[in-house]
């Protein structure tokens, strides 16, 4: 056969493959649009920041979030998971998003205070004895405190919690004035809350979380306040190995989005999204309680010194406690939220005391 007609004959079927491979592709493409799966350029990426270690409770309800958002959406909406606090703390985080660096955070109640205060009214000490009041509570301010962080540009996703804090201590402690004779670590970044503290006689030194460990090492904190679990995940326990038995502060939780981030979804999502946000932040609500608890039991296996205190000793917390609440209602948290938050547990307690007797 002459090279022209070999030459002829490779270009004939080039062209046949080159056609079929066309072909191949238009049909593909006609199924994707007619089964309506997205196409990768209309791929919505959000990108999500948590200190939440990688393999914890917490980031293994982001993982969930992650894979019902993209089933939901056939692909279309995903979610990158930046954990550990390889993007900051959370106060640098928020900042990210404010600045578009980032689209969305799981935070504490501490890191979602730096977005509005009103969720500080949670944060009050010994307000609750109880979980079952915190629901209480929460399951009916929740509409007005999301209407609040709507105003500065964010959707809130889920609600959840961090765990129940508690005092961790270098030295054992038993009251207030233990305390107080130690440096406490705080979260940084919040002035009002670290000069509130310093008024009440805390000497506090204001540091983000990703350095709690290290500052416990070299002495620079003497005691923290966090709840077990996390103690236990991030080794503070190991350099604090003494905890108070004291219900300090229900940790709230939530994931929060940048509303333009959220309108960056198609709107035909939204409900389904969060709809499966919200049922993943209940179900992690149950795991991290269950997980607080046996979070104590292990460190104390592994060491860690529970100082149980007296009636007097509690007392002396809860009517500290109650002195500083004047000072709290409106610095700490919004005064009306304050006073919602003290009649709402006053009535729960009170349908309790009416259902035993």
């Amino acid at each position: 056969m002459s090279y022209s007609c070999r030459n002829g004959l490779s270009e004939t079927f080039g062209g046949l493959l080159l056609s079929t491979r066309r072909l191949l592709c238009a049909f593909v493409w006609l199924l994707c649009a007619a089964a309506g799966l997205p196409r990768a350029e209309a791929r919505v990426l959000i990108k999500l920041g948590t200190i939440a270690p990688e393999g914890s409770t917490w980031h293994d309800a982001l993982l969930q979030i992650r894979q019902d958002w993209r089933q939901i959406s056939g692909g279309e909406v995903d979610l990158r998971i930046y954990a550990s606090g390889v993007l900051g703390d959370e106060a640098e985080m928020i900042r990210k998003v404010q600045r578009r660096q980032l689209d969305a955070v799981a935070v504490s109640g501490a890191g979602l205070s730096r977005v509005d205060k009103s969720v500080e009214c949670f944060n009050v000490p010994m307000m609750f004895a109880s979980y079952e009041e915190l629901d209480y509570v929460r399951d009916r301010l929740v509409p007005e405190l999301e209407k609040r962080i709507s105003a500065s540009n964010f959707r809130v996703l889920n609600w959840s919690d961090a765990g129940w804090v508690h005092f961790f201590s270098k030295r054992p402690a038993r009251t207030p004035a233990d305390i107080k004779r130690m440096k406490l670590w705080t979260s940084s970044g919040d002035p009002v809350t670290e000069r509130l503290f310093r008024d009440l006689g805390f000497q506090v030194i204001p540091l983000p979380a990703t350095d709690m460990l290290t500052a416990l090492q070299t002495g620079l904190i003497e005691a923290i306040e966090v709840p077990p679990l996390f103690a236990m995940l991030d080794g503070t326990y190991k350099q604090a190995g003494n905890m108070i038995d004291l219900k300090w502060v229900p940790l709230m939780a939530a994931t929060i989005i940048d509303a333009r981030a959220w309108d960056r979804i198609p709107a035909q999502y939204h409900d389904a999204l969060l709809s499966a946000a919200r049922k993943a932040g209940e179900g992690l609500r149950t795991k991290i309680r269950a997980a607080d608890d046996d979070a104590a039991k292990e460190m104390r296996t592994r060491g860690l010194n529970v100082v149980t205190l007296s009636a007097e000793e509690r007392a002396q917390w809860q009517s500290e406690v109650r002195d500083a609440y004047p000072k709290l209602r409106g610095t700490l948290a919004p005064a009306d939220l304050f006073d919602q938050v003290l009649k709402l547990r006053d009535e729960f307690r009170a349908r309790q005391g009416s259902q035993t007797q």
